[in-house]
């Protein structure tokens, strides 16, 4: 399962054309009583080199002494993570009384060997002032933005072939475990879905689904059925913020092996396809694909695959239509949602199937390049696979009705 974080944001007709203008030419003032932004930005500055060097005096350096144990606790939390980039980039600076400031920030990381764009995300920052000198005391997600791992405890790394398994509160063993599942996943994907990505994974294992939540900038009940989720901006390009796999520690934990293989597998194909994922694409695409390639060459029968479905075609309820992306919500039944996974994975088992596999793929890419959502299906379907859109449903529900019938 995929999750994209979106990010537009809304500014008020009035956002201070001024105050756009004054920091457009670096004049802009700071809150009466705060620091100079270009002071707060040098001392962010250090406090991100520091943790990228590790360079733990001039990382304490930078640190209130009364401040956050959580904030002083980073840097040997951060010991294991092989960091290649970590920077601040000050969005705001705002007084918060006598020698105290609170500064808005986004952090930017990246794995050193994974990533070739960032990780990034919102967050907020005190500061405090001693002898005419500013410190960081607290370090914190901003209201709604993602914890970071490292917030959460010491991070442990366990690196594979092709995957970087960072765990917190997790059991050595099982981080291997992970590092070997992604190990597999990573090839499968390869011999499915060719060319423009890393053929990398990072995958993080949090100690608890209330921590999982808070990686995911989200409750926990959200997640708690779910294995494990893809992070993610879709069709950003290879400068997109980077891919995180998360999983449910308590989720997958109680699946059998070959369904901790196929979750994981399912997830890496949202890491390799993020690319040429677009608003345009549709969830049962999507969906569909990473079960069609997680599910490719394990032998099962299409009952097997989509129990619920089948048991749904075989009492007379064949799907009139193919999913659509509400169906695909965690908060609804759970048989339905199962319902939807298997009509994606049919819908793509087709094609590969009746026009094959080089079709898929380019199917996946086609949809994904279309500029918007409307329409974008039915073109593609046309430029690739030479039928419309009501005939391809024709053949999808037929295709069912055959193998779950």
């Amino acid at each position: 399962m995929a999750v994209q974080d979106g990010g537009a944001v809304r500014r008020t007709a009035a956002a201070c054309l001024a105050a756009l203008l004054l920091a457009l030419t670096g004049c802009a003032e700071p809150a009466p009583g705060a620091p100079a932004r270009a002071e707060v930005q040098g001392l962010l500055d250090r406090y991100a080199r520091a943790l990228l060097d590790r360079d733990e005096p001039a990382y304490r350096g930078t640190l209130d002494p009364a401040g956050s144990p959580d904030t002083r606790a980073a840097f040997r939390r951060l010991a294991e993570v092989p960091l290649g980039t970590l920077r601040y980039r000050v969005t705001g600076v705002d007084p918060a009384g006598t020698g105290r400031a609170t500064v808005r920030a986004e952090l930017a990381h990246r794995i050193e060997g994974y990533d070739s764009g960032a990780a990034t995300g919102d967050r907020v920052l005190d500061l405090t002032e001693r002898d005419g000198r500013w410190y960081v005391s607290g370090d914190r997600p901003a209201p709604g933005a993602p914890q970071q791992l490292w917030q959460q405890g010491e991070v442990r790394a366990v690196t594979g072939r092709h995957g970087l398994v960072l765990g917190v509160g997790q059991d050595p063993e099982r981080l291997r475990r992970i590092a070997a599942e992604a190990d597999r996943a990573v090839p499968a994907v390869q011999a499915a879905w060719d060319g423009d990505w890393a053929g990398r994974v990072v995958v993080l294992v949090p100690a608890t689904v209330d921590a999982m939540g808070g990686l995911l900038g989200a409750p926990a009940d959200t997640y708690r059925g779910i294995a494990a989720v893809t992070t993610g901006r879709v069709g950003g390009g290879p400068a997109a913020p980077a891919d995180r796999v998360v999983v449910n520690p308590e989720a997958y934990g109680s699946l059998s092996a070959f369904g901790r293989q196929f979750v994981l597998t399912h997830e890496t194909v949202h890491v390799a396809t993020r690319t040429r994922t677009s608003p345009a694409t549709p969830v049962w695409l999507s969906e569909g694909f990473a079960d069609w390639v997680a599910d490719r060459g394990t032998g099962r029968t299409a009952a097997e695959a989509a129990p619920e479905l089948h048991r749904a075609v075989r009492a007379g309820r064949l799907p009139a239509r193919l999913p659509e992306d509400g169906d695909f919500a965690f908060d609804g039944d759970p048989e339905a949602l199962a319902r939807a996974y298997g009509s994606g994975w049919l819908a793509c088992e087709l094609i590969a199937d009746r026009w094959g596999e080089e079709e898929l793929t380019a199917f996946y890419r086609a949809v994904g390049a279309q500029r918007r959502r409307e329409g974008a299906v039915g073109r593609a379907l046309g430029e690739v696979l030479g039928v419309t859109e009501a005939e391809f449903t024709r053949r999808w529900r037929a295709f069912v009705a055959e193998r779950l019938g």
